[in-house]
């Protein structure tokens, strides 16, 4: 092999780069000396900001229990030699993100550094989930469009009751109500007619999420003025997303509108309910079988009681609810609008803190 030869040849850098297992190399004072992609990608974080800062800016968290007896059982790697291995590791990284991964710790002796291997599980979950969710998809277009039939007359006469109301009101800050309850009506009616037309493919345009956003917490809060806090945390570096506005708004609503009223039945015992909106640009994302190089990613958090265990794995199966007063057709609504859109939604549940995850991606469109 001549020399120009090997110079074309990547570097072990660039073939670490190239793995979906997160690598990442600790000194002994867990100062951070490498990371290569993945790990980028799963703690949200870049080379530049990570290198020769500590792993506990990553992480408040390796392993499962007190998170100081997981970092101390790093370090005593140093005195042991002795690798360990976790398998479905919990991790609770800074940005606010909970990762299950197989976790291996091994110590190079000749550089005295930890090799940190993470090969997250979240994935197979999910595409475990997914394949779930697909048997039970034509299930739920069949029931969405016995239900459309049924919501179609009751919007005309509310929004005939709406336009009545707004004819009799004087100030326009009380008009403003009567707008929404027309402007949602039409909406809604738009969304059963195309419901009802199972060819009628998404309407693709570019659309800004958080203006979505928004829109979905004006919703929410004139159902329940003052009853619940909401907090925006937005990239703004999020580019527009292609997609079909008002199938994203009602998918959107669902989620938001099933964490407020959980939280309004919960208000006795939670001092302060609120939802959280964030939004992320994540690279490198696989949604079933494909590779995205840039992904839109929409979290919406409650802090209320949490999905019970027994029902985490078909919260998006239809007539499936965890309230007594639900029909168990949002969440399975919202799951098909998102598959429409190449898109995936995930849910991780605890005490204190729900997150649903809705993942688009920034480079396709929708299909029928």
């Amino acid at each position: 092999m001549n020399q120009a030869e090997d110079r074309n040849l990547p570097t072990p850098a660039d073939v670490l780069d190239l793995l979906s297992t997160a690598v990442l190399v600790i000194d002994e004072t867990l100062m951070i000396r490498y990371m290569n992609s993945a790990a980028e990608a799963i703690f949200g974080t870049s080379k530049q900001q990570s290198l020769g800062t500590n792993i506990r800016e990553l992480l408040y968290d390796i392993g499962s229990g007190d998170g100081a007896a997981a970092f101390t059982e790093l370090l005593a790697i140093f005195e042991s030699e002795q690798s360990i291995t976790r398998r479905g590791a919990e991790l609770h990284t800074r940005q606010g993100g909970d990762i299950t991964a197989d976790l291996t710790v091994s110590l190079d002796l000749q550089s005295r550094r930890l090799i940190i291997e993470l090969q997250p599980m979240n994935r197979l979950l999910k595409i475990n989930r997914e394949d779930h969710a697909l048997a039970s998809q034509e299930t739920t277009r069949r029931l969405v469009r016995g239900l459309a039939h049924e919501i179609k007359n009751p919007l005309g006469g509310l929004r005939g009751a709406a336009q009545l109301l707004e004819r009799e009101l004087d100030h326009p800050e009380q008009r403003e109500y009567t707008r929404i309850i027309i402007d949602e009506a039409d909406r809604l009616t738009e969304l059963v007619d195309r419901l009802l037309s199972p060819n009628t493919k998404p309407r693709i345009e570019s659309v800004n999420i958080h203006r979505i956003l928004e829109h979905v917490v004006n919703l929410v809060d004139a159902e329940m003025p003052g009853r619940l806090g909401f907090i925006r945390d937005y990239d703004p570096s999020l580019p527009d997303i292609q997609c079909d506005e008002t199938q994203i708004i009602q998918a959107v609503l669902n989620i938001v509108r099933n964490a407020a009223q959980i939280l309004d039945d919960e208000r006795q015992r939670i001092t302060a309910p609120e939802i959280t909106l964030r939004t992320r640009v994540v690279r490198s994302f696989t949604i079933g079988t494909s590779l995205h190089r840039l992904v839109a990613q929409i979290d919406i958090i409650d802090n209320g009681p949490g999905v019970p265990a027994d029902m985490l794995d078909s919260i998006f199966v239809p007539m499936i609810s965890g309230r007594p007063q639900g029909t168990g057709l949002g969440l399975a609504i919202t799951q098909s609008v998102i598959s429409r859109h190449h898109g995936v939604i995930e849910c991780t549940s605890r005490p204190g803190k729900t997150c649903f995850s809705v993942f688009l991606p920034l480079e396709v469109t929708a299909h029928g």
